[in-house]
C-alpha cells in the first residue's frame, strides 16, 4: 500500500485529515471516566472518592501500555519512510507479542498491590472497599487494554486514523449504554453498583480491540503480524523500548504527581482531593483532544524523518503546535464560563463544587502555555529521541509542579497547589521549546 502521501500531500490538509479523526477518538477516550465517574457519582460521594484514589494506577496501566505502542508506532513509521517492509513487520509482530506480556504482568502486580496503596491515601473502610470492587474488575482487563492499545499505535502508524476513531466510538458506545444498566440494575440486568462500571468499561474496551481485529483480517493495513518474525531482534526491541519506555514515563508521571498533590491536599480537607480527582477528569478531556493532534502527527514525523524530509517535520510542529493552541484556548474559556456546571456533573455538594471552581479558574491560567510542552514532547517521541521528550514530562510533572505546589501551599494554603499549575506550565515551556530546537533533525539520519 502507498504511504507516500504522508511526504507528499500539503501539510496543513495532512495535518488536519491525520489529526481530526484522532482528536474525535482521544476525545471519546476520554469520555471513558467522566461517563463512570458521572455515573458513580450518583452512587455516593465516597464512590467518587475511591475513583479519584484510584485513577493514579489506572493511569500508569494506561501509561505503559500507551508508551510502549508509541514505542511500536514510531519505529513502524521510520521503517515504512525509509521503505524497509520487512523491519515493519518484525515490528508489528514483537511489538503485539510484547503488549501480551506487559499486560499479563501489569495484571497481576496492580490487583495484588491495589489494597497497599490505598492504605497510604485514606483509612475509610467503605472508601477502601468501593476502590477495591472497581479495580479488581477494572484491572483484569489489562491485556485487553494493552493489546488494543498496541493495535491502535499500528493502525495509527500507517494512517489509519478512521479505524481508530471507529474502535474507539465503538466501545465508548458499549460503555454509556452498559453503565446505568449494571450499575442500577435496569430491566434483566444485575445490580451491580461501582462493580457495574468498572464491567461496562472493561466490555467496552474488549469491543474496541474486537473492531481492529476485525479491521486487521480485512487485509487494511500494509504491515502484518507473521510468526516467523516473532524471535527477538535486539535492534527492533532496542529502538521500540528506546521510544517506549521514556513514552510510559512520560505517561506514569501525572499518577505520580496526582499522588504527591494528594498528600499536600489530604492535610487541609479530603474534599480538596476529590477537587483534585474531578479536576482530572475534565482536563483529561481538554488534554486528549490536544493530545489527538499530537497522535495524528507522530507518524507523519517519524516517516518524514526516514524519508529524509526534514524540512517537512518542522513545518508540522509549526501546524500542530497551532492546532494545540486554539484547543487549549477553548478549554480555558470552558474553564472561565461554566465551572459550576462542569464540576455539578460529579458532586452535588455545594461546598465542593465552589472549592474546584476556585482550582479550575487559576489551574486553567496555564493551559495555552502548555502546548507547547504537549506538542514538543510528541514530536520528539515521533523522531524516536524518547529521553529528551522524558526531560520534558519531568520538568512537567516532577522537578517544577511538585517542589512549586509544596511551597506555594506553605505560603497561599490550598490555593498555592493551584496556582503551581501555571506556574509550572509557564516554566516547562519555555525549556520545551529549547529542546525541541536542540534534538530536531537537521542532517543527521537515524541508524538502522
Amino acid at each position: 500500500m502507498n504511504q507516500n502521501f504522508m511526504k507528499e500531500k500539503k501539510i496543513l490538509p495532512l495535518v488536519l485529515s491525520m489529526s481530526l479523526p484522532m482528536v474525535i477518538s482521544m476525545a471519546v477516550n476520554s469520555l471513558y471516566n467522566i461517563v463512570d465517574s458521572y455515573f458513580v457519582a450518583k452512587v455516593s460521594e465516597n464512590a467518587m472518592t475511591a475513583l479519584a484514589l484510584i485513577y493514579p494506577i489506572q493511569n500508569l496501566i494506561t501509561a505503559i501500555a500507551v508508551g510502549f505502542g508509541i514505542g511500536i508506532n514510531a519505529v513502524i513509521a521510520y521503517y515504512l519512510g525509509s521503505n524497509e517492509q520487512e523491519k515493519s513487520n518484525r515490528a508489528t509482530t514483537q511489538g503485539l507479542c510484547l503488549s501480551v506480556v506487559h499486560g499479563i504482568l501489569m495484571t497481576v502486580f496492580s490487583i495484588i498491590g491495589m489494597p497497599f496503596f490505598l492504605k497510604m491515601f485514606t483509612p475509610d473502610a467503605e472508601v477502601t472497599s468501593l476502590a477495591l470492587q472497581y479495580s479488581n474488575i477494572a484491572f483484569s482487563f489489562s491485556i485487553i487494554i494493552s493489546l488494543g492499545i498496541s493495535f491502535e499505535k499500528i493502525f495509527q502508524a500507517v494512517g489509519k486514523m478512521k479505524i481508530s476513531m471507529l474502535s474507539m466510538i465503538c466501545g465508548f458506545a458499549a460503555n454509556i449504554i452498559l453503565d446505568p444498566l449494571l450499575i442500577f440494575g435496569i430491566g434483566p440486568f444485575p445490580e451491580m453498583g461501582i462493580e457495574g462500571a468498572a464491567l461496562a468499561t472493561g466490555i467496552g474496551q474488549t469491543l474496541s480491540l474486537a473492531v481492529y481485529l476485525v479491521a486487521y483480517l480485512l487485509k487494511t493495513i500494509p504491515v502484518k503480524f507473521q510468526l516467523k518474525y516473532a524471535s527477538p531482534d535486539r535492534v527492533i526491541l532496542g529502538k521500540m523500548y528506546a521510544v517506549g519506555i521514556p513514552a510510559s514515563l512520560n505517561m506514569a508521571l501525572p499518577s505520580l504527581l496526582i499522588s504527591a498533590l494528594n498528600g499536600i491536599l489530604a492535610v487541609y480537607s479530603g474534599a480538596y482531593v476529590l477537587v483534585l480527582g474531578v479536576y482530572y477528569k475534565l482536563q483529561t478531556f481538554i488534554y486528549l483532544s490536544a493530545n489527538g493532534i499530537v497522535q495524528g502527527i507522530r507518524p507523519l514525523v517519524g516517516y518524514n524523518f526516514g524519508a529524509g524530509e526534514y524540512q517537512r517535520v518542522h513545518k508540522i510542529y509549526s501546524t500542530a503546535l497551532r492546532l494545540s493552541i486554539v484547543i487549549m484556548v477553548i478549554g480555558t474559556g470552558l474553564s472561565w464560563a461554566i465551572p459550576e456546571q462542569l464540576f455539578s456533573l460529579f458532586t452535588t455538594n455545594g461546598e465542593t463544587i465552589q472549592k474546584g471552581v476556585t482550582a479550575l479558574h487559576i489551574i486553567s491560567l496555564g493551559f495555552v502555555a502548555s502546548s507547547v510542552s504537549v506538542t514538543s514532547s510528541g514530536a520528539l517521541e515521533g523522531l524516536g529521541k524518547g529521553f529528551p521528550s522524558l526531560l520534558i514530562s519531568l520538568a512537567r510533572y516532577v522537578v517544577i509542579i511538585i517542589p512549586a505546589a509544596f511551597i506555594l501551599s506553605k505560603i497561599l494554603g490550598v490555593s498555592g497547589v493551584w496556582w503551581a499549575f501555571p506556574f509550572s506550565e509557564i516554566v516547562t515551556a519555555i525549556f520545551s521549546y529549547y529542546i525541541y530546537r536542540k534534538n530536531t533533525p537537521r542532517t543527521q539520519q537515524m541508524k538502522a
